[in-house]
């Protein structure tokens, strides 16, 4: 093989492992560390998305947007969506161009969008995200804006959303990572040799809901229902130690021709009765 053949041979398997990997939705983490970068797969990804026609946004937060955008031609400039947050992201100088609640207020209001069509969103990255915000808000906004929870209830169709996560692993811990991780329904972790760079790419099959409501009581040796003449013989049962309106009236009221008992008690002359302790309880 040539060198250009073989050249072009590597172009085209990273153009499938591209589509491949565009083709899954959800949030997608690239995992890089000092040695192996991850930005340029990051842009990549971005262009390929530009290029089938999707919206992208991306929340640059680590490097300034002139930087970001380099490297890409005016056509893909022009059909980025970018929210500068490296220059001023806590809206310190009051221009306006930052978006209110700074990036987890950018986050939430596309949780919210009602846009036709696919959208990939990219963070650039969420380890800077991660120094500045806590941990769970950041997982439930994450959630929420990959599963699409947070979508308006009326009945316009909203496409898929995907989210692309920049995260330099080496700078959290096993917590924040771990957590992320299992949010991600693709992982793509930056590795390789001297020479070639290598992605270890993991991905998680989506849970099944179930599309019927399943009985628990079919498969049951006995029966949980009553009849309607065994609903009424245990309705008309009267229990043994139930108390009863009749056993009350019998004992309260005896009739004329039942037995009644009196007790008679005549005080002996060595009964001690002390009216004020009958009892004789008191006497220490």
């Amino acid at each position: 093989m040539t060198p250009s053949g073989g050249a072009r041979g590597d172009t085209g398997r990273k153009s499938e492992m591209m589509d491949s990997l565009l083709g899954l939705g959800g949030l997608m983490l690239l995992r890089d560390s000092v040695e192996w970068e991850g930005r340029s797969l990051l842009k990549a990804l971005i262009k390929k998305s530009a290029l089938s026609g999707e919206q992208v946004h991306i929340l640059g937060c680590e490097v300034s947007e002139e930087e970001f955008r380099e490297g890409f031609d005016s056509d893909i400039n022009n059909r980025l969506v970018y929210h500068d947050f490296f220059r001023d992201p806590l809206n310190w100088s009051k221009t306006g161009e930052t978006l209110p609640g700074g990036p987890l207020g950018a986050l939430t209001a596309m949780c919210k969008r009602t846009d036709p069509g696919p959208v990939t969103i990219a963070l650039d990255s969420l380890s800077w995200l991660l120094l500045h915000l806590p941990c769970t808000t950041l997982c439930q906004t994450l959630h929420a804006l990959s599963h699409q929870n947070s979508c308006p209830s009326d009945s316009s169709p909203v496409g898929q959303v995907r989210v692309l996560g920049l995260l330099h692993e080496e700078l959290h811990g096993p917590g924040p990572v771990g957590a992320l991780s299992s949010l991600a329904q693709t992982e793509v972790a930056l590795g390789g040799t001297m020479s070639q760079t290598s992605a270890h790419i993991l991905c998680r099959r989506p849970r099944q809901r179930p599309t019927h409501q399943v009985d628990p009581t079919t498969h049951l040796t006995f029966n949980l229902h009553l009849s309607k003449e065994e609903r009424e013989a245990r309705d008309s049962l009267t229990l043994p130690f139930q108390f009863s309106s009749e056993k009350q009236q019998a004992l309260l009221r005896p009739g004329p021709g039942q037995a009644t008992s009196h007790i008679f008690y005549e005080p002996d002359t060595y009964d001690d009765l002390d009216q004020e302790d009958p009892d004789d309880d008191l006497d220490i």
